[in-house]
């Protein structure tokens, strides 16, 4: 029964078009936000302005072309609300290969599940069992424009299945598209006084595409999919030949139109407010001075975070970060903390664990992640 709860909580925060008192952004597929591997989610939930990974895929696939190995996979496994159930998870794979010196190719697979539901008409009847679930597939492309600047272009294919079919025959699968648009900076090492360092700039606008059509009623009930710029800016000090210390800001703002729409109740209250019915592109541009009060409240709609990372001989390394969004926008406020190892074989071996410092408890708080990668 909790898990059939928490499932129709899950689906009415993704499909519902009204948001209340705080006005919070609401897309469908929002796992797509979540940080898929622990080396990010360690250093506050980024990964758009660091040096490469395994997991550059989810974050920015530019940076592969900086890459001093030929290819590399990567899995990771993040449970989700393990305080309350244990068969909801977000599961990710990736893979990278560069072609040559200056480009790359790359690919991921991520698959979101929202556990089993048990559906019973009365509580004689067998219980059906369904298993709602979400997926993307991407594939991305990347090219160095020069010694220190890539680009890149990737495609998503996106899948969501939250349907209850056994309790509404008029919902369906939803399905969409989406391309990324992203680039990768990162200086030679210059030498300064007391150390040497490397300067990093990053961005990602991802998932530019249609909405998500779930409903077959009434022409169909859609949703905005979760269209996001990141931007970041990171510098690695290097105080010998065994020590560094990384400290990198991101910035991250929803492409997505905000609850501006006044809806009334009878009496003539104002009792919610209603993302506006355009299309994705529209919407894009919308989403830049859409807020109703204005500026400030735009800039009440950015994510910041702020993650620090300490490595020993590139080989053990030492992560934490804090995340903040504003309390009218979700109140996503915590502490992470993470750890890693890279062994003489190539296999890479991060974990990483989630604080919660607002009214507002992660659904990921006191988790503990674990991702592995193995380059080539």
């Amino acid at each position: 029964m909790i898990k059939k709860i928490l499932f129709f909580v899950l689906v009415f925060s993704v499909l519902d078009s009204y948001s209340q008192e705080r006005r919070v952004i609401t897309t469908a597929v929002p796992f797509l936000l979540i940080s898929s591997d622990a080396r990010a989610s360690g250093i506050g939930e980024q990964g758009v302005a660091t040096s490469v990974d395994n997991f550059s895929q989810h974050w920015n696939p530019s940076k592969y072309v900086f890459s001093n190995n030929k290819s590399g996979i990567a899995f990771s496994y993040t449970p989700y609300l393990s305080k309350l159930v244990n068969d909801i998870f977000l599961a990710n794979v990736s893979y990278y290969n560069n072609i040559n010196e200056r480009s790359s190719w790359s690919a991921s697979l991520k698959y979101f599940s929202l556990g089993d539901i048990d559906i019973l008409q009365n509580p004689l009847d067998i219980p059906i069992i369904e298993n709602p679930n979400e997926f993307t597939l991407d594939a991305s492309y990347s090219l160095k424009l020069s010694e220190n600047f890539a680009m890149g272009v990737s495609g998503r294919f996106l899948m969501s299945d939250v349907k209850l079919q056994t309790l509404d025959s008029e919902t369906e699968a939803a399905n969409s598209v989406a391309v990324d648009i992203f680039g990768y900076y990162q200086s030679e090492k210059n030498s300064y006084r007391n150390y040497d360092g490397i300067l990093r700039l990053g961005f990602n606008i991802s998932n530019i595409g249609p909405k998500m059509k779930y409903s077959k009623a009434n022409g169909g009930t859609e949703s905005y999919i979760p269209t996001n710029m990141r931007f970041g800016s990171g510098f690695e000090f290097i105080f010998d030949s065994n020590n560094s210390l990384a400290v990198t800001l991101e910035v991250n703002k929803l492409l997505v139109p905000s609850p501006s729409e006044e809806v009334f109740n009878s009496n003539g209250d104002l009792v919610a407010y209603r993302q506006p019915d355009v299309g994705f592109l529209q919407g894009i541009f919308k989403s830049f001075g859409d807020a109703p009060d204005g500026f400030s409240e735009e800039l009440k709609e950015l994510t910041y975070s702020l993650g620090l990372e300490y490595s020993f001989n590139e080989s053990f390394f030492l992560r934490s970060g804090y995340f903040s969004e504003h309390e009218l926008k979700g109140s996503r406020k915590f502490i992470t903390i993470g750890t890693g190892f890279n062994t003489a074989r190539d296999l890479n071996i991060d974990l990483s664990y989630l604080i919660s410092t607002s009214d507002v408890i992660s659904p990921l708080e006191n988790t503990l992640r674990l991702s592995l990668g193995f380059n080539f």
